[in-house]
């Protein structure tokens, strides 16, 4: 105990000294007034600043430029509270299903960030990320490897660690959702995968996919391999692109083949420090197919999406399941301000930008947010449970390196042949310098 309080102060520290070098540098320099040529950073919506002859003496404190490749680093933290209010019934199912449900405070996430662009005449940038989770107590690597731009096929492919490409709230970083945490039907979906993915997008047509194939050959024991091989993609097609407004419609579908031939379904209620509230358990599967579609409508400050998903296995024994669930959710910022949207790595959601952080004497940006989503793990001979929650939340971006998310939420459990309520308060910080 005394050691993780030690490595918890420690790391407070780094965090404080941090926070004070981007004050220090916000206030005294600033960037808001200067236009800086930016490519994409891996494929999760961050950017990295192009440094050439006229924009040298304007590139960020954290970035250095080196004879072979720039270098830009990066520190990201979520700290949070989850306060659980269950019902009887509830109490009961957490007992049948062996697990607790603690309220408390608890380490997210805390991240270590690297990327560059190599200096060579096709555009070309890296990445390499390492993190450590809070659930599961250990640290691992996150997207890391190299993107290779094809301007000739607008197009982008990333060779090495990453997203696999299927769902857009999937693909985003954790760190530019609207919610806390990605809606339940999303969970099945590894959250990275090995391997290479060729993303692009039409302009003239509206047309974008995101095509990749993956292998367990280095992630092999880590707890997000779930398959020995998959393939997955993401066809869409943008009828309405502008700067203001943008919708968004794409099908998703992949296929793979569950590791040892066995596979578990579960999931949290979109609460990381809960405990697992539907849980299929393991069963055998020879082969996984996962599809669905996604659609988003943004126009100023007001944002809808919603996903749908449904899991299928091959299981004779089980009777084939197919799991299904998925979310709607609806945004609104009341300062003005939209969730920029890019086209040219992933066609996804970006960071929402803050014209004036409460550092600089501003009100930073606020936006409200409410979501339903839902997740059924009753199917063939499997009965892992069926949960819906509907989440109304607050984030305030105070800056663009500080966000504040508070969050109530209620859902129902139906498992053990019960049904049972929960509320659920929820808060967090997020610190991120990228």
């Amino acid at each position: 105990m005394g050691t993780r309080r030690s490595s918890f102060r420690n790391l407070t520290a780094i965090i404080a000294m941090t926070i004070a070098v981007q004050l220090n540098y916000s206030c005294s320099f600033g960037q808001d007034s200067t236009k800086i040529r930016s490519l994409p950073d891996g494929t999760e919506g961050e950017r990295l600043e192009v440094i050439d002859s006229s924009t040298i003496h304007k590139k960020p404190w954290n970035m250095l430029d080196g004879k072979f490749s720039t270098l830009k680093f990066g520190v990201a933290f979520l700290f949070e509270y989850a306060g659980f209010s269950p019902d009887e019934t509830v109490k009961e199912q957490m007992k049948q299903a062996k697990v607790e449900l603690n309220s408390g405070f608890d380490v997210r996430d805390f991240r270590f960030l690297l990327s560059g662009q190599i200096k060579s005449k096709r555009e070309i940038t890296w990445k390499a990320g390492l993190m450590y989770d809070g659930s599961l107590k250990s640290w691992f690597v996150r997207e890391s490897g190299i993107m290779i731009a094809f301007p000739e096929i607008r197009s982008h492919v990333f060779v090495g660690r990453t997203k696999e490409g299927f769902s857009l709230s999937k693909v985003m970083s954790g760190y530019a959702v609207e919610m806390m945490e990605r809606h339940m039907a999303s969970d099945p979906i590894p959250i990275l995968a090995d391997g290479i993915k060729w993303m692009g997008f039409l302009p003239k047509s509206g047309f974008f996919w995101n095509l990749g194939i993956f292998a367990d050959w280095l992630s092999k024991g880590q707890s997000f391999s779930t398959d020995r091989w998959q393939l997955a993609s993401r066809i869409g097609w943008m009828p309405v692109h502008s700067p203001k407004t943008n919708l968004h419609l794409a099908a998703n579908i992949r296929f793979g083949h569950p590791l040892n031939d066995t596979i578990r379904l579960k999931s949290r209620p979109e609460s990381n420090p809960a405990p697992f509230f539907i849980d299929t358990g393991k069963f055998p599967a020879e082969q996984s197919t996962y599809f669905g579609g996604e659609a988003y409508y943004s126009s100023g400050p007001l944002q809808i999406g919603t996903e749908i998903f449904w899991h299928k296995f091959n299981s004779p024994t089980t009777n084939d399941p197919l799991f299904h669930g998925g979310e709607i959710m609806v945004s609104y910022f009341f300062t003005g301000e939209s969730r920029p949207y890019s086209t040219d790595a992933g066609n996804i959601y970006g960071y929402v930008p803050v014209k004036k952080s409460v550092f600089k004497g501003g009100k930073g940006v606020w936006e409200a947010v409410i979501r339903y989503s839902s997740f059924d793990l009753d199917a063939g001979t499997i009965k892992g449970g069926r949960f819906w929650k509907i989440t109304p939340m607050v984030n305030w971006y105070l800056a663009d390196f500080l966000r504040f998310e508070l969050a109530y939420g209620y859902g129902v459990l139906n498992r053990f042949n019960m049904q049972g309520g929960t509320h659920f308060l929820q808060s967090r910080l997020q610190f991120l310098i990228r």
